[in-house]
């Protein structure tokens, strides 16, 4: 077994908190336990988003670096008179993945196992056999045999319900397994951001931002922007990595290790310009790594970030990984290293005058 070094303890702590979209205290707590020696204020937002704010120069610009707390998981909607629990999906799920996966249900009792099952193979005909299950016909097993039984447990309709996995070091160390990297390795990379600028002189006033709600909506990222009104804003989220068998280069060219991801387009907005040049004449500059991304469908936080007010110059910052949105992803730990370096020489940079250059361009 690994032994865990200060970066793999925060990304352990952060990856094992249970959050979805809506109920995200325990990942709040633990990020604010992570942030909080490097800001010098510490607050949230109405909707729950946390806001730790670092000042350089108190007159200069403004910089937004957010992450999102949640992730995607479930939430009960009833209990049959069987003690069976049934879902809805909180966030973007394939029902192909989630068959036979363990979960944890959230109760004010604490915390209930179960599994995700629904009719077995062996008594479905064998044209049905061929078909994904639904995700409407599966259910939650806890071992209950009553819905008696299952309150007793605690489980009661809008109990979050949340993947289970522990996080893992692979055999390469550099890899790195585990549940809700989407987005916990964001919030890792506003920590350490944060950290790194603890001793640094920046000509601007930094916000590492953990948001709430990103996976049904971007919500908590609008609020947050409002409450900050930032003059540059940076989403950092996971992307697709198309380093696994049977993806080409035009579905998704990045791989893993190769750097950070500079997102040019995506569903929720259009990279500015002035900004993502400057993120990349930074990039060359220092010689960090980093890769080129688009997607045609999903977004980031930017996609609120860059629409609050009188609109904000904003850019998403990923990290390559396989296997979002299932319960168990993998990134690669330089793309983590090389993305705090790459934002926190973008941020030293973006003094008053540059971000002015950086908005009309």
């Amino acid at each position: 077994m690994v032994k865990l070094d200060e970066t793999l303890t925060m990304l352990k702590d952060l990856t094992d908190a249970k959050g979805i979209a809506g109920h995200e205290k325990e990942p709040r707590e633990v990020m604010r336990k992570y942030i909080a020696p490097y800001a010098d204020e510490l607050f949230t937002d109405g909707l729950g988003s946390l806001i730790a704010k670092k000042t350089g120069d108190e007159n200069g610009p403004k910089v937004m670096v957010a992450g999102h707390l949640d992730e995607v998981g479930f939430m009960v909607t009833r209990i049959d008179d069987d003690g069976f629990v049934y879902f809805q999906t909180v966030g973007g799920w394939w029902s192909q993945v989630m068959l036979a996966q363990r979960v944890t249900i959230l109760t004010k009792k604490g915390e209930v196992t179960g599994v995700i099952g629904s009719k077995p193979p062996h008594v479905l005909s064998a044209e049905a056999r061929k078909k994904p299950i639904e995700i409407k016909d599966m259910f939650i097993d806890i071992g209950a045999s009553s819905k008696e039984e299952a309150t007793e447990f605690g489980v009661v309709p809008g109990d979050s319900v949340v993947p289970y996995f522990d996080f893992t070091v692979m055999n390469n160390e550099k890899m790195l397994l585990a549940k809700a990297w989407d987005n916990r390795i964001g919030l890792a990379i506003a920590i350490d951001v944060l950290k790194q600028l603890k001793d640094e002189k920046h000509p601007n006033v930094v916000y590492g931002v953990g948001t709430v709600q990103e996976e049904v909506g971007l919500r908590g990222a609008k609020t947050a922007t409002h409450t900050i009104q930032p003059d540059v804003g940076f989403a950092v989220d996971v992307g697709i990595a198309g380093d696994t068998p049977g993806i080409s280069d035009k579905d998704a060219s990045s791989k893993m290790g190769d750097g950070p991801q500079i997102i040019l387009y995506d569903a929720s907005m259009i990279s500015h310009k002035g900004l993502r040049d400057f993120v990349v004449d930074t990039a060359d500059k220092h010689n960090i790594p980093y890769q080129y991304a688009s997607l045609a469908g999903g977004g980031t936080d930017s996609g609120s970030i860059h629409l609050t007010a009188n609109g904000v110059p904003a850019l998403s910052i990923t990290i390559a990984t396989r296997y979002i949105h299932t319960h168990a992803a993998m990134l690669h730990r330089d793309d983590f290293e090389n993305a705090v370096k790459l934002i926190v020489e973008v941020i030293k940079g973006l003094d008053a005058d540059t971000v002015k250059e950086i908005t009309f361009d």
